[in-house]
Order: structure tokens, then C-alpha cells, then sequence
């Protein structure tokens, strides 16, 4: 008679038992071990959307009408990051503007920009 392989839990090393495939005594052990596994990465993550979020905030607070022009300093100084945002929108002239999900932005004359918020037909 063949010896059983003793096999354990991947996150909490207790004996598994049932199924032969099987790597994690619960599903809180297996969700520990993944948490564990991609803690670099989510808070990585995690960081990058906080940016976002912030600059979104900053964006809305000082674009309360929906269209405005503001200095880059009084952008700088609320704490507003140039180089997080999360998509660019091209008009057909080439202007370039700026977004933090719905709140965007482009750079005018004499570091002035101007703010706003996203319409339907932009993509």
C-alpha cells in the first residue's frame, strides 16, 4: 500500500485534506496568499488612483462653473500632480487637452490653463 503524501495549506501550513489538486485549507487562507502575492502591485495601484483622485478634486473645486481660466501656480500650489491623468483628448485642430477622469484641462498662454468638464460627445 502506497504512503499518502502529506500535502498543507499554502498560506497557514495546517494539513489539507480532500481533493488532490487542493492548495489552501479555506478561502481565507487562498485570499491571504493572493493578498499577500500582489501587495506590490495593488499598492502601486493604489498610489497612482489616489494622484488621480486628488487631481480630479482640485480640477472640480476650481471649476466650479464648468469652464475657467486659472494660473498653473494656483494649480501647483493646491498640490495638483502635471503628470498623472487619465486620458488625452485631441480636437481636430490639434489642441491637446488633459484628463483626471471627467474634469480636464489645457495649457494657454503665459501658464495659464484653462479647466473643464468633459461633454457627452468627447471621448
Amino acid at each position: 500500500m502506497k504512503e499518502e503524501e502529506s500535502r498543507i495549506c499554502l498560506e497557514c501550513s495546517s494539513k489539507l485534506r480532500g481533493r488532490k489538486d487542493q492548495r489552501f485549507c479555506s478561502d481565507f487562507c487562498r485570499n491571504a496568499f493572493n493578498n499577500r502575492l500582489n501587495e506590490d502591485a495593488n499598492k502601486y495601484v493604489r498610489r497612482i488612483n489616489s494622484i488621480l483622485r486628488k487631481n480630479r478634486r482640485i480640477l472640480e473645486s476650481l471649476n466650479p462653473t464648468g469652464k475657467t481660466t486659472i494660473d498653473g501656480l494656483i494649480l501647483a500650489e493646491s498640490g495638483f500632480n502635471f503628470h498623472y491623468y487619465t486620458n488625452i483628448y485631441s480636437t481636430q485642430k490639434g489642441t491637446d487637452y488633459y484628463f483626471c477622469y471627467d474634469y480636464g484641462y489645457r495649457k494657454i498662454d503665459n501658464n495659464q490653463y484653462l479647466l473643464i468638464v468633459k461633454q457627452n460627445y468627447v471621448k
